[in-house]
C-alpha cells in the first residue's frame, strides 16, 4: 500500500532588523536545529545549501544568506530596495520549502560547536552569550558564537544580519562587551570577527 505525503503548509512572514541591508523571513516551522546555523557570505559556499543557491542565482541583489533556527536571513545590496524585491524573494523561499526540499545537504551533526573547556571564565562568557545575548541577536536575524577567550580578550563571530550591520559595531561595546564585563569580571573586552 502506497502513502502519500500531504503537503506541507508554508507560511513565511519578514522581520526587519538593525540590518537596512538584510531582511529576516520567518517560517511557521523549524528549518535548522536548535542552536545551529550556517552563513553564505557568498554564492561559491553553496554547495551544500540548496535554497542559498537558488537565492544567490535568481537575484543578482542578493549578497548573503544566511540560515538558522526557523529563519532565514538574506543581505541585498545597498542599491536594491527591500519594498522593490522582498515579496519576489519571499515567495521563492516558499516555493522551495512548499516542495518540501531541503535547505542544507551537508549532515548537520558534523558541524556543532566542540564545546571549549577551559576555565571558570569561558564557562560564564558561554554562559551569558547563551541566556542574555543570543536571544536578542536571533530576533534580529542574526546570530553569535564564542570563538576564543585569552587573556581577559573575549573574540565573538557574527553572522546573519549582524555581520556587516552598521550598528553592530555600538551593540558589541555598549551592549555585549558592558553585559559581560558586568556578569564576568575577567573580561576585558571583546571583539568580533566577520562569520
Amino acid at each position: 500500500m502506497q502513502t502519500t505525503e500531504e503537503p506541507r503548509i508554508v507560511n513565511i512572514y519578514t522581520e526587519s532588523n538593525p540590518n537596512p541591508n538584510s531582511l529576516k523571513f520567518v517560517a511557521n516551522f523549524m528549518l535548522m536545529p536548535e542552536g545551529i546555523s550556517r552563513d553564505y557570505p557568498n554564492v561559491g559556499k553553496t554547495d551544500e545549501a540548496p535554497l542559498a543557491k537558488v537565492l544567490f542565482d535568481t537575484f543578482d541583489y542578493v549578497t548573503g544568506v544566511f540560515y538558522m533556527s526557523n529563519f532565514i536571513t538574506v543581505t541585498k545590496k545597498e542599491e536594491t530596495e527591500w519594498f522593490e524585491v522582498k515579496a519576489q524573494v519571499q515567495q521563492v523561499i516558499k516555493d522551495f520549502l512548499s516542495d518540501g526540499k531541503s535547505i542544507i545537504t551537508e549532515e548537520i551533526t558534523d558541524d556543532i560547536d566542540k564545546e571549549l573547556t577551559g576555565s571558570d571564565a569561558e564557562a560564564k562568557i558561554k554562559g551569558v552569550l547563551e541566556e542574555y545575548i543570543k536571544p536578542a541577536v536571533e530576533m534580529d536575524g542574526g546570530a553569535i558564537k564564542l570563538s576564543s577567550y585569552k587573556d581577559g580578550v573575549v573574540t565573538v563571530t557574527l553572522q546573519g544580519s549582524c555581520s556587516g550591520c552598521p550598528s553592530s559595531t555600538i551593540t558589541l561595546k555598549n551592549g555585549i562587551e558592558n553585559l559581560l564585563k558586568r556578569m564576568v569580571p575577567e573580561v576585558k573586552e571583546v571583539v568580533a570577527e566577520e562569520g
